[in-house]
């Protein structure tokens, strides 16, 4: 008998989807105790949510806590290349037999009743952290965090939000003050809170149900701020100042996720040198990744070119995106050629604005490899019209970059953007395999 692979499993697994989702925590309740509610068994959990830089975020509060000396289990969503990079053990990721081995007693357990896809993987990533000795579990939302599968851990040792904006409106709402009501559903009674920076609206909307849950929030801008300066960043408190190395991930929105992540790190009480050392060591692909590698690398250098991948792909992330792209420019300047594709749903037009007068070219792209179907070509390109930009296109996305390296003299910074799966797509490029489609 031929032994199942972790790709036939899921895809099992993720024909179990209910015709019609319900809003609820019922069927993952349900699973978990016939799995003997291994949620109830982990190390203390770090619960982090938000629309924009929570996956940063827990990259660099892992690292801090792994420079503190802690074992430590990183969960989070959508993967890249393979699925086994969203449940990490101890600082690595799942190996194929234990995965299937949890997958399989998930299956099991849930006995042919719908389940969500997200709610299986869930259960096999908590039974993985549960029989794995470890310090600490760093668990990112995957939607909203309300009715999110993760939000069935009842008394985590901290909760962590991140900016919140605009995003998944079919499922969470069209207004921020109601994504914010969702993002806000993780916080806990009597669990301290970390807020990281929040438009208005959305913050009073957190900070009502805070105080309705008798939650101690830590808050941007009150409680404290980090900013960059002279190439390093500056964390205060009110009577704490530290002076800090920059971050190891690219832009200027990454010194806010920085920032969370050190207020996150002081309140479980993990030092400065930790902190200082995390900050460096900080490891988190398609984050503005400059690739430096792989033969499509040695195609756009060898005529003259960057490559650059960032996986955001909401309006907020393209805004934050067209920032950090301007000071690259500002540093060396190159034109800049956007080589994009977006999942069907997301607003490619709200997403490319922020690249009116920055990108010369958008050259548009498709992916196979997500949830959803992605944008076509033409979908893609009307956006980038609307945004008055230059379009072009490419029938692979090895092709599209190719013909990026042509559209400009001198040659341009290119950026593969727009979708995380399509990031997944250039970086299983460069490894020489077949990026694993999510099958839900």
């Amino acid at each position: 008998m031929t032994a199942e692979t972790t790709g036939e499993v899921l895809k099992r697994l993720a024909g179990l989807h209910p015709r019609s989702i319900d809003l609820s925590l019922d069927r993952i309740a349900r699973l978990l105790a016939a799995l003997g509610n291994p949620h109830e068994k982990l190390p203390p959990v770090v619960h982090v949510a938000g629309t924009n830089g929570k996956g940063s975020v827990c990259a660099f509060l892992k690292a801090m806590c792994e420079a503190s000396g802690e074992r430590v289990h990183l969960y989070t969503s959508p993967h890249l290349v393979r699925f086994n990079e969203r449940i990490e053990l101890c600082g690595q990721p799942v190996d194929d037999a234990r995965l299937i081995d949890a997958l399989k007693r998930v299956e099991a357990a849930n006995d042919g009743q719908p389940i969500t896809f997200f709610e299986a993987t869930t259960a096999a990533a908590f039974l993985l952290f549960a029989e794995t000795p470890a310090d600490r579990v760093i668990l990112e939302v995957g939607l909203g965090g309300r009715w999110d599968a993760t939000n069935v851990i009842a008394k985590p040792e901290l909760t962590v939000i991140t900016p919140v904006s605009l995003d998944h409106q079919d499922y969470l709402g069209d207004s921020l003050a109601g994504i914010a009501g969702e993002k806000a559903g993780i916080l806990k009674s009597g669990i301290p809170a970390i807020i990281g920076p929040q438009e208005g609206e959305a913050l009073d909307t957190i900070e009502r149900q805070a105080f309705r849950l008798s939650a101690p929030m830590t808050l941007h801008d009150r409680d404290w701020r980090c900013w960059s300066e002279q190439g390093r960043i500056v964390f205060e408190e009110e009577n704490l100042v530290w002076d800090l190395p920059a971050p190891g991930l690219t832009g200027g929105h990454q010194v806010d996720n920085a920032g969370i992540a050190i207020a996150a790190a002081r309140a479980l009480g993990i030092g400065e040198e930790a902190v200082r050392a995390g900050l460096g060591a900080v490891r988190w692909p398609a984050r503005l990744q400059h690739m430096t590698r792989g033969r499509i690398v040695e195609l756009v250098e060898g005529g003259g070119g960057e490559l650059w991948v960032d996986g955001g792909h909401n309006p907020s992330a393209g805004e934050a995106l067209a920032r950090a792209m301007a000071d690259l420019e500002a540093r060396r300047s190159m034109p800049l050629v956007l080589v994009c594709g977006f999942s069907a749903s997301k607003d490619a037009l709200a997403y490319l604005k922020h690249f009116t007068d920055l990108a010369r070219w958008v050259v548009a792209v498709e992916f196979d490899t997500g949830r959803e179907p992605s944008k076509t070509i033409a979908e893609v390109q009307a956006a980038g019209r609307a945004a008055d930009i230059m379009c072009d296109s490419g029938s692979t996305l090895v092709g599209a970059i190719g013909r990026a390296l042509t559209l400009t003299r001198p040659a341009p910074r290119i950026l593969v953007c727009g979708s995380l799966y399509l990031a997944g797509q250039l970086l299983a490029e460069i490894e020489g395999v077949t990026p694993q489609k999510s099958p839900g």
